[in-house]
């Protein structure tokens, strides 16, 4: 496996690069970036933030726009952020068009119905081939967290928990918490898994919360001005899963804040604090 360095620049005394490789679970080109701090070396190696981005977007967004690298220069901690879904010629998108399936929405999950099974792996790229071509490639440990927004928020709660032995710590902005009872989870999860919704269940963050022994600490914050709360995010229904399983879970409201960069770039430094903490 070859990685092919797109782009490099020098950033609070570390590297932030662009890589593409060809990924042998989408079955497709895919493009990664990674922020690797000022204590990174080949004597020294430093633990992992992974960071999973929502509909719509790319490798680029949360590195441009979230302000994260700062903190990690100090902290010594590398990040590191896939695309959201597989990309390229022959890859499926939705016909018409739609933000919310498709291209830049790949849910972070392992598709079975067709067209999307051939491509849309997400969760064996995330949760299995990236960390080993990161640890293979870049002077980093095998100490890794994980984080992200909206959609990306969803991945990383259900990637999380599902792979405690993997991750110290889980945290997300704006999570999808329960997709099986939402418009763009009930939208992509019929499209990506079938209709029986049991299959649904394992990329339920609700779900799972309840039915898996949790041992990581979990952060969460929420805008309360955020344009999807009540409709596409629910996070009470993270906050009842939790209190009746008996999961301790932080999850912070924020009030004023939106769904936006402005909203994750606000409060990004308390997150990758937390994360190293654990780490």
């Amino acid at each position: 496996m070859t990685l092919e360095n797109i782009s490099a620049n020098k950033l609070f005394g570390g590297w932030h690069k662009q890589y593409s490789h060809q990924s042998e679970s989408l079955n497709c080109e895919m493009r990664f970036a990674i922020y690797l701090p000022p204590q990174a070396s080949d004597t020294h190696k430093v633990p992992v933030l992974y960071w999973l981005s929502g509909l719509t977007c790319t490798d680029e967004n949360f590195m441009q726009k979230a302000g994260a690298a700062r903190v990690a220069a100090e902290l010594g901690l590398a990040i590191v952020a896939p695309d959201t879904s597989p990309r390229g010629e022959g890859v499926a998108d939705d016909p018409e068009g739609a933000y919310d399936l498709g291209l830049g929405a790949g849910f972070y999950l392992n598709a079975t119905e067709a067209p999307w099974r051939d491509h849309y792996q997400m969760y064996d790229y995330v949760a299995r081939e990236l960390p080993k071509i990161i640890e293979q490639n870049f002077p980093v440990t095998d100490q890794r967290a994980i984080s992200g927004h909206s959609m990306g928020g969803h991945g990383a709660l259900t990637i999380g928990l599902k792979h405690q032995d993997m991750y110290q710590s889980i945290s997300a902005f704006s999570p999808i918490t329960n997709p099986t009872k939402t418009p763009w989870g009930k939208k992509a999860f019929t499209a990506y898994l079938g209709a029986n919704t049991d299959s649904w269940k394992p990329y339920d963050a609700c779900e799972l919360i309840q039915s898996v022994s949790v041992n990581r600490p979990i952060l969460v914050d929420q805008g309360t001005k955020d344009n999807f709360l009540e409709q596409e995010l629910t996070p009470d229904r993270l906050v009842q899963a939790a209190q009746k399983a008996g999961v301790p879970l932080d999850l912070r409201l924020q009030d004023g804040y939106d769904h936006s960069y402005y909203f994750i770039s606000s409060f990004i430094e308390d997150h990758l604090r937390f994360h190293k903490k654990h780490l």
